[in-house]
């Protein structure tokens, strides 16, 4: 079997995030890509007034329509710092050492690679695939045990659908309708 792991805080997902898991899904040949949002990631901060919950349920209802698609809550369950090599590890127990992982992230996370906890690890767990993200190239001197997979370059950010939210601003075709339902109706991000 061969799963794709997708992780990131998701703060809010959106239609970014999902062309990246649909395209990879089918570029890689996968069997099944699983959406881990974070409870705390250890590279950046979460200041706004949206619980993890709240991530995990907006990933889910925007996910819910694609069967090829799952979202996993084992690092918000774990209500501490979440670290990749042990979400890998967790996919790895459940699944067996048959199951080939793909842990897909954004070509962003290339300037930080090297200080992630165990990342040495990380490749032996798994094949590391790095999608191409808008303002950040592939450089020439990619680490050996890391692969790319190109994907259609949007340029959506979940920063700029906070800051669109606090001004006011429509997030329409940003977001799938049900996460800006979802959204609109707690209040998120205001």
């Amino acid at each position: 079997m061969r799963i794709g792991i997708l992780g990131g805080t998701f703060n809010p997902i959106h239609m970014g995030h999902l062309i990246l898991a649909n395209e990879a899904f089918f570029k890689l040949n996968l069997d099944k890509l699983i959406f881990v949002p974070t409870y705390l990631p250890p590279h950046k901060t979460i200041e706004v007034n949206v619980n993890p919950e709240d991530r995990l349920r907006m990933v889910k209802s925007a996910i819910e329509d694609n069967p090829a698609f799952e979202a996993s809550s084992f690092e918000i369950d774990s209500k501490k710092r979440s670290y990749s090599i042990e979400t890998l590890k967790n996919f790895r127990r459940i699944y067996g050492e048959e199951a080939q992982l793909f842990f897909i992230t954004g070509s962003d996370s290339l300037k930080d690679l090297f200080s992630w906890k165990d990342i040495n690890e990380i490749f032996k767990v798994s094949k590391f695939i790095v999608a191409n993200r808008p303002g950040y190239p592939f450089t020439e001197r990619l680490p050996k045990e890391v692969e790319t997979v190109v994907i259609t370059p949007i340029e959506i950010s979940s920063e700029d659908i906070r800051r669109r939210i606090k001004e006011l601003k429509p997030i329409i075709y940003l977001v799938p309708d049900k996460v800006r339902r979802y959204i609109e109706e707690r209040g998120l991000y205001k």
